[in-house]
This record gives structure tokens, C-alpha cells and sequence, in this order.
């Protein structure tokens, strides 16, 4: 059974949650508990009891754990392995549980919710709490979480646990609504204002679904600030004992045009190991670019990364900034700095960018950042990184540190094409409000990264900068900085802390005062806000505020340049119980009792009498492709199962540790299918069609009446010239007609390709002909034999 109390504030949430399991299963059997880590979530507090034993978990300086509690650590190792979902988990070791015993585990976290497109935050209990299953004919999917190694019956029809939930909902915009997927009690208002409210779960939770509640506030999009009561007990001065101020910014952003003119500043970050396989040249031999000199065959199943940039490049919109670093041995990009969008710009960088790869060693990300850093930024232009790895560079904690360190000034779109740098772009796209994508084959590369590129280009707050009006001997501190930007969609969430004692104590609110810049115009918003704090004391925003400084203080701690920021890094981290590098779970075990029975002495429901550290840890799950599936018998675990196995692994990995050091001699790298028809063979028969039209076209939308563009349109280039009508007095705009009819074509669907570059050459030929475009497109569909209605032009 579990009881979760969930407190959100805005886009904060607390969860206390307590566990009852009970072994009624004839034997013993070994437990393992094991909980995962969603984005933007910390564990503080964690234990487990026993009518016997207590295991409390607790967070310590590494430098100062006794060697009997770290010797054990690997011993959870193992589990990596042992999840087809990858990413980090909380996992903590509790021994054997006798048969008919019971188990209770309290577990705590704080975590960042995320925004819905309509404003909503979005709360989903993990599955640790809700453990469905989910039926599929005669078999179905383990729970991703495991608690005991054993499982349930798969068919059952009533679910083998009971869940009671209430939500406890707060914010000064005031709370219109919750919507879930399940039944849920009407809400509840505890204040007058609306600004507080509670809601409980109604009845069995879903059976085959998530646990997601939606919760609403007054107005989606604005910004406001709450100030939460710090720690009495806390030492004076610290972290947990100063107010803080949960500051969230949401402006509301005008949507773009597709097509039009717009600011940004897009750097794509290339290990050059994408270029080798490249065939077909970046533009055709008619605009005078130059063929790569050696080509591979090109396998008709798969679309290179060379071809994708061919793609991302051309979609660029009119106004931005762009530059292309290729990092391997060199970290110099194709321009000093970026430069504006041109099209003299994009044919010298399209010449520039090497066919193949140099072959020199490891690749060289980390200076290929720095120099990207150490370029200045278009001002109004927000940066964005697009990054492509196909490998784990050997220096992963210097890079995530340089990009958190630099992560207010811009926003990475991370790509990785392996399972070893998943977790790295999974890092780099997190600490900078961005995305990552795991390509896992060839031909979706194309689409996915243009998806990426469309959800790029959504328009930003720019030049944001904050400032705050308070009584005469309270200041205000903001821990991770002001982002510099605020995309369309996201919102930021900031924590504050105020310092000092107000000397006038008669004034009771402060001012907060936001600036951007909006489309080029200066928008200010002023809020007021209560100087009395508020809050349950569960201290979410304090919790939440040390992991975000905990992120700021971890690129110079891990450089090593002076221990001053260790040293607060494990101050905050002990303080808060939010892990930080420098911090390790220990699990203490303390004995409750002990009974003899028929003159032995009974196990201890959890360890053995010795044992008072156990193996507890994040563990980094690596994933597996297999499907895991379980049957309708129920399994149980034999006395010892799990530490035989666990020694087992332990001596196998001894035994094969230098195999992994043997010279990879003739190694083909993994070939990854994307099970989906979007990407099947019509999506590549569409590729190849549509892609040397897309190298014709110029940087402004338009193309040019020429030979290339009729061997494409498989039409004679005198026919093209003699079917123009006489009004139109410039062949461009004839060309682009023709190009946008014929991805028009009957049966035929570039939608996932062109759709970013169909809509800047509408844009273009809206301003050039719009009373022309209804007689070239019925000349267009006769010469092409297509059906193409104006409405393709916006008309």
C-alpha cells in the first residue's frame, strides 16, 4: 500500500510518500528498492523499517566515509544492466524479509514540474508508487521499478496494492482547475482568495496508465513570486534559514510567422565522423560548389548526416546568425564568430566543411565549447547549440561543466548516435533547457533534427533581466543566475533568497521588476509580492534553490582550481539532502530488537547484526533494447538468491576486466532500426527526391530558372521558359512556383523535410508577386500535371 502527499506550488513539487510491503510468500526473500530519477528531481530523505531493524539513508562527505561503507558500493553495479529504460536511479540494498513481515519505506523528493503548452503543470506519479501493469494478450511488460525481485500475477484483475493520495495545491495566481486521468474528489479552496486548495484521489487509481494530474492556475502566462519561510532551526544566515523567494517567468511570446524574418543565432557543433560516408555534394555543380573528391557508396536504405545539414541549413530562416564548428582535432569554426545569414555566408561555409573525417584522435568538444563561449552573441539573438556525438568524448565531466557553467546564455539541441553518449547529451540538453534526441538510424536523422530545428525557432524573450525593490536592510540574492532568454512554450523557474533584517518592519510587500525584449520592443512587467513567509516548512523551494546552486557551484569545483567551492558544495548538500558530486548515500542500519528463537538467533528482518552500512547509490542504468515480458505464474526469489548473483556478476566482471583493453581490430560500429513507417522505404524514396530541389534553392526561399531545376522537374528547361506566363517579368518567381507545385505532387509527401523551407519560399513569393501566383500555379499544375490548390500559397 502506499500514502502520497503531494504539496505543489507553481511549478514546485514535494512529495512524502510511505510504503507498506509485506513478504506473503512462504519463503524468505531478498529485497531491493529501487526508484527512478525523473528530470529535475532530488531525493532528501529516505528510510526503511522493520519490526527489527531501520535503515535510515543519509548523505555524506566522500572524503570522510569509513572504507567498510564504500568497499561495498559496486555491489549494486549489476543493476546496471538490468532496465531497457536508461537513466539514473536511486537504489538501496535492505537484505531478506521473512515471510510474513512487513516492510515500511519513507520516501521524500522535491522536483521542477513541467509546463503544458496551455500552462498546466504536469505531475506524474513515478512508478515506484503506482506499479500497474499493463495487460497485453497473455503477457506483459515488468514494471520498469523493482522492489522485490519477484513478481505479481500478470492477469490479475484487481491490483495488488492500494494507493491514497491528496494534493495540496498553492499559488498566487490562484488555482482554477485540476484535471487527471482518473476520479479525483471535487477541490477543495482553503483560502478565500482561491489561492490554496486540496484535491484527493477518488476511488482505484488507472490500472494501465500513468498517474498524471494537470494542474491549472489563474493566468498561464505570467510571472510571480511567493516568498517560502526558511528553517528556524537552521543555522543562522545558512541556506535553508533565509527566506526564499520561488520566482517563476512565463511572458506571454507572440507566435512566429514560418517563413518570415527572424533573430537567433544557430551554431551546430559536428564530430566530423558524420561527414565520411557523405556522397552527394551539399549543392549542385550548377551554383559552383565543389564535389567531395572521394565518395563511398551510399547504401539506398539510410540518409547521411551530411545531407541532414544540407537540410538544417537551408531551412534557416532570413535575419539569423549561424556558424558550423567540425570538432575532432581542431575546435576553429567555419567563421571566426557567427555571421549573418546570407547567401554568399552559406555557400563559403557549405565549401568549408570537410567530406571526411581527419582521423587524429579523440574528438575535441570540450574546446570546441569554449571557443563558442568566448564569441560574443548577437545582441537580440538567442544562441542555440545543435551538437552532434557519435561517441562519448573521454572528457564527459569537463564538457557537462563548461555548458552548465554557461548555461543562462543558451540553449543546446543535443543528438547522440550511441547508447555510451546518451547520458551525456541527456546532461548537456537538461542543464540548458534544451532536447536530446537518441538517432537510432540513419534515416531519421533528417526529420528528427528538422523537428528540432522547428521547435528552435519558436520566438524568445530576449535580454531578460530582473530587479527588486525591498525595505531599507533586505537584499535579495538570485542562486543560478537570470537565463538570458525565455523561449515561447517554456518558463524559468528562479530561486531567490533574501537576506538581512528590514528595518522599517511596517512595509509589508516588495517589488519584483521583469525587462526583456520582445520582438525588438521593451516589455517590463512589476509584481508585487507578500514579504511574510509562507509555506508548510517542507521547504520545496529551499530544496530545489541548493540543487540549482549546487549546478553553479559545480563547474569550478570540478576544475580544481581552489577547494572553497567544494567546500560549500558539501556544505549545501548536507544541509539541504540534495546529492551533489561530492556527496554519498551511506544507508545506516540500526537495530530494533533482537529475538531468539528455539535457541537460534532469528535474522533481523533487513541485514545481518553486522552489517550496519549498506549498499546504497545512484545507479546509471544503461538500457537494453529486449523486451522483457512475464508470464501468468508468480515468481519467488530463493534465501540468497540475489547476493549469489550479485557475487557471481562481481567474479565475471574480475575475470573479463581486460578483454575490454584488447585492440578493436576490424570493429563495425552498431546499426541501430527505427521501428516506425514514418521512416520506411517511401520516406527515403521522398528524401532522395526532394533533395537535390532543396540544394537549388537560395537562402531567401527562391529559385533560380535553370538547367538543374528542370533535370529534377524532369522537364525540358525550353518548355519550363515557353509555358512562363507573360505577365511574370522575373523567371525566379516562375521557378518557385514550380518547386513549391511540384512538392504538391499527387501521392507524394515532403512534409517531414521540406515544410521549414516550403514556407520561406511562400514567404518570398508573397512579397514579390502575390497578384501573379493564381496564373503561374494554373500554369505550373498544367505543365507538371498536378492539382495543387492556392491555398499552398496562403491565398
Amino acid at each position: 500500500s502506499a500514502v502520497v502527499d503531494v504539496a505543489i506550488q507553481d511549478y514546485v513539487a514535494d512529495v512524502a510518500s510511505e510504503l507498506t510491503y509485506q513478504n506473503k510468500s512462504p519463503v524468505s526473500t531478498e529485497v531491493l528498492f529501487v526508484f527512478p530519477l525523473g528530470p529535475q528531481m532530488s531525493i532528501y530523505s529516505f528510510q526503511a523499517c522493520s519490526e527489527d531493524a531501520k535503515v535510515q539513508v543519509m548523505l555524506q562527505d566522500e572524503a570522510q566515509q569509513l572504507h567498510e561503507a564504500t568497499e561495498s558500493w559496486e555491489n549494486l553495479e549489476y543493476l546496471q544492466d538490468q532496465s531497457r529504460y536508461p537513466g539514473e536511479v536511486f537504489a538501496c540494498f535492505l537484505g531478506t524479509l521473512s515471510p510474513g513481515s512487513e516492510l515500511v519505506v519513507t520516501l521524500h523528493y522535491v522536483q521542477e514540474l513541467p509546463r503544458e503548452l496551455d500552462g498546466a503543470a504536469r505531475f506524474v506519479l513515478p512508478h515506484t508508487l503506482h506499479p500497474y501493469t499493463k495487460l497485453n494478450r497473455r503477457a506483459c511488460a515488468l514494471p520498469s521499478t523493482m522492489f522485490f525481485l519477484a513478481a505479481w500475477n500478470c492477469l490479475s484483475s484487481q491490483l495488488p496494492y492500494s494507493l491514497l493520495l491528496t494534493a495540496s495545491l498553492q499559488s498566487p495566481r490562484g488555482v482554477t482547475n485540476v484535471q487527471a486521468n482518473c476520479s479525483l474528489t471535487p477541490l477543495i479552496y482553503t483560502a478565500q482568495d482561491r489561492s490554496t486548495a486540496q484535491v484527493s484521489l477518488a476511488g482505484s487509481p488507472p490500472r494501465q496508465h500513468d498517474l498524471e494530474l494537470l494542474v491549472y492556475f489563474g493566468d498561464p502566462s505570467a510571472v510571480s513570486a511567493v516568498v517560502e519561510k526558511g528553517n528556524p532551526e537552521a543555522l543562522p544566515g545558512s541556506l535553508l534559514a533565509d527566506p526564499m523567494v520561488l520566482v517563476t517567468l512565463a511572458p506571454s511570446i507572440p507566435e512566429a510567422v514560418p517563413g518570415q524574418h527572424q533573430s537567433g543565432e544557430f551554431i551546430f557543433l559536428l564530430d566530423t565522423t558524420f561527414l565520411e560516408h557523405a556522397q552527394v555534394p551539399l549543392q549542385s555543380r550548377d551554383q559552383g560548389i565543389h564535389t567531395p573528391h572521394k565518395c563511398i557508396p551510399r547504401p539506398t536504405c539510410c540518409v547521411f548526416p551530411q545531407d541532414s545539414l544540407l537540410f538544417l541549413l537551408k531551412s534557416l530562416p532570413l535575419g539569423c546568425y549561424f556558424n558550423i564548428y567540425c570538432y575532432e582535432a581542431a575546435s576553429v569554426g567555419i567563421y571566426p564568430q557567427s555571421v549573418e545569414y546570407t547567401q554568399d555566408n552559406l555557400t563559403k561555409a557549405i565549401q568549408h566543411i570537410p567530406s571526411t573525417s581527419s582521423g587524429l584522435g579523440d574528438t575535441n568538444l570540450l574546446e570546441t565549447l569554449r571557443s563558442v563561449y568566448s564569441t560574443p552573441r548577437p545582441r537580440g539573438h538567442a544562441r542555440q547549440l545543435f551538437i552532434f556525438m557519435t561517441g562519448l568524448p573521454s572528457d564527459k565531466e569537463a564538457i557537462a561543466a563548461e555548458v552548465c557553467r554557461h548555461r543562462n546564455s543558451h540553449r543546446c539541441f543535443s543528438f547522440c548516435f550511441s547508447e555510451d553518449s546518451a547520458a551525456l547529451a541527456r546532461a548537456l540538453a537538461r542543464e540548458t533547457g534544451g532536447e536530446t534526441t537518441y538517432v537510432s538510424s540513419n534515416n531519421s536523422m533528417t526529420a528528427v533534427v528538422l523537428q528540432c530545428l522547428k521547435r528552435a525557432l519558436k520566438p524568445a524573450a530576449e535580454v531578460v533581466s530582473l530587479s527588486w525593490t525591498l525595505p531599507h536592510g533586505l537584499e535579495v540574492e538570485v542562486l543560478g543566475g537570470t537565463p538570458q532568454t525565455i523561449f515561447q512554450g517554456q518558463h524559468s523557474l528562479l530561486y531567490a533568497q533574501i537576506h538581512g533584517q528590514a528595518q522599517d518592519t511596517t512595509v509589508a510587500k516588495g517589488v519584483m521588476t521583469l525587462q526583456c525584449s520582445l520582438d525588438g520592443q521593451d516589455v517590463t512587467h512589476r509584481i508585487e509580492f507578500p514579504l511574510c513567509s509562507q509555506g508548510d516548512g517542507r521547504l520545496a523551494g529551499h530544496r530545489l534553490a541548493a540543487r540549482s546552486l549546487l549546478q553553479r557551484l559545480l563547474p569550478e569545483a570540478v576544475s580544481g582550481s581552489g577547494d572553497e567551492a567544494r567546500h560549500r558544495a558539501v556544505e549545501i548538500s548536507l544541509a539541504s539532502g540534495i546529492i551533489c558530486p561530492f556527496t554519498s548515500y551511506v544507508g545506516i542500519r540500526t537495530s530494533l530488537r533482537v529475538t531468539r528463537y528455539q535457541g537460534k538467533e532469528r535474522p533481523l528482518a533487513l541485514l545481518a547484526p553486522c552489517q550496519s552500512h549498506i549498499p546504497c547509490q545512484i545507479v546509471v542504468l544503461r538500457g537494453s533494447c529486449k523486451e522483457r515480458l512475464c508470464y501468468p505464474v508468480t515468481i519467488w526469489v530463493p534465501p540468497g538468491w540475489l547476493t549469489a548473483v550479485r557475487d557471481s556478476w562481481r567474479a565475471l566482471r574480475r575475470l573479463t576486466c581486460g578483454i575490454a583493453a584488447l585492440p578493436n581490430r576490424g570493429a563495425c560500429s552498431k546499426a541501430y532500426v527505427l521501428c516506425s513507417p514514418i521512416f520506411g522505404p517511401r520516406s527515403t524514396e521522398a528524401f532522395a527526391e526532394c533533395q537535390k530541389l532543396v540544394a537549388l534553392q537560395t537562402e531567401d526561399g527562391s529559385w533560380a530558372l535553370s538547367s538543374g531545376l528542370a533535370s529534377v522537374l524532369e522537364v525540358d528547361e525550353a518548355e519550363i521558359k515557353r509555358k512562363m506566363p507573360g505577365e511574370v517579368m522575373e523567371p525566379s518567381i516562375w521557378a518557385t512556383v514550380l518547386a513549391v507545385t511540384w512538392l504538391h505532387r499527387p501521392d507524394k509527401c515532403y512534409q517531414d523535410y521540406c515544410e521549414l523551407l516550403e514556407a520561406k519560399a511562400v514567404t518570398w513569393l508573397c512579397s514579390q508577386a502575390v497578384s501573379q501566383l493564381d496564373m503561374c500555379l494554373e500554369a505550373a499544375n498544367n505543365l507538371l500535371g498536378s492539382s495543387a490548390k492556392p491555398n499552398i500559397f496562403r491565398l
